[in-house]
């Protein structure tokens, strides 16, 4: 099967965003200042085990900086480095719509000012969602490509209570069809490797496959410094997968989901300063590389055992 005109035997988002706009687009990362419900004891405190400090957020701007400073800086880093023309403003670092709607919409317009800025993707979690916010961010669509990204992680509700998640998988579901209805991309976040068994995880990628949703992002489980995990993982409570058992994982993960669903993350950016465990993630591209061998060595694809 034949992806957006390459080789891959996977939707990957960054090919299908190039066909889409006819150049290569390139997320802007935006930290906003934003909190989480689970971080300030809203809902718990201390965050799910794996989250650190920077809330997932893997670039160097600072929220020193405004949303708009950031937009540009980023532009212009990244048509320096790599000749970029487009741009999605994505605002990645804790729960991006955890604000009054005032608030968010000032924050929203901000990162649009960009005359390149082609789209807006923001990530969440669904219980930081209602109708008014997805009101706000439905108003964008008609000209801006607009996503919300869902952090789920797993659709089992043991998974989520053992890493303090702080929400179950009925309340993502709700919120994901709340979401579609209002005509919003949605992409979701899963992570393997949480000690789960393989059927367990492939029950999640039917579940997603069930849903069609637009976008799946899989992480692979790891151990930064600061957090609960890395603290179990010090103590020996706990281990993580191999880099083997994950790209078999991976690959029957994606022959469940729907070949129209776009995969925006297979494997990790780089090594943080601040991974203690599994290292082996720290290698972006021979994950990758894996990946497209150990497809074609299956002579298997995306979507090939997708059941709906």
């Amino acid at each position: 099967m034949n992806f957006n005109g390459t080789d891959k035997r996977y939707n990957q988002f960054s090919a299908f965003l190039k066909n889409k706009f006819g150049a290569k687009v390139y997320k802007i990362t935006i930290d906003a200042g934003f909190s989480c419900p689970n971080r300030d004891g809203t809902i718990s405190k201390g965050g799910c085990i794996f989250c650190d400090e920077s809330g997932s957020f893997s670039q160097a701007h600072s929220n020193v900086l405004s949303v708009e400073e950031q937009v540009k800086t980023g532009a212009e880093t990244l048509a320096k480095r790599f000749k970029a023309e487009k741009f999605m403003a994505y605002f990645q670092a804790y729960s991006n719509t955890y604000k009054p709607v005032s608030e968010l919409k000032v924050i929203y317009d901000a990162s649009l000012n960009h005359k390149d800025i082609v789209g807006i993707s923001i990530g969440t979690r669904p219980d930081c969602v209602d109708e008014d916010k997805l009101k706000l961010i439905s108003s964008y669509k008609d000209d801006y490509y607009t996503w919300l990204e869902y952090g789920l992680q797993s659709s089992h509700n043991k998974t989520l209570k053992k890493i303090n998640r702080g929400h179950d998988y009925e309340t993502f579901v709700k919120m994901y069809e709340k979401t579609k209805e209002y005509g919003i991309n949605v992409c979701v976040h899963v992570i393997l490797g949480l000690w789960e068994t393989h059927d367990e995880m492939m029950q999640t990628a039917q579940r997603l496959a069930d849903l069609r949703v637009d976008g799946v992002k899989i992480h692979m489980l790891c151990a930064l410094e600061g957090t609960k995990l890395a603290d179990l993982y010090k103590r020996g409570e706990i281990d993580f997968m191999s880099e083997d058992d994950y790209i078999n994982t991976v690959c029957d993960f994606l022959e469940y989901l729907p070949p129209e669903t776009t995969i925006h993350r297979l494997a990790g950016n780089g090594l943080k300063r601040e991974l203690i465990a599994p290292r082996w993630i720290g290698k972006k591209l021979d994950a990758l590389n894996k990946i497209d061998r150990e497809f074609i060595r299956r002579n298997s694809w995306q979507g090939k055992n997708t059941v709906i």
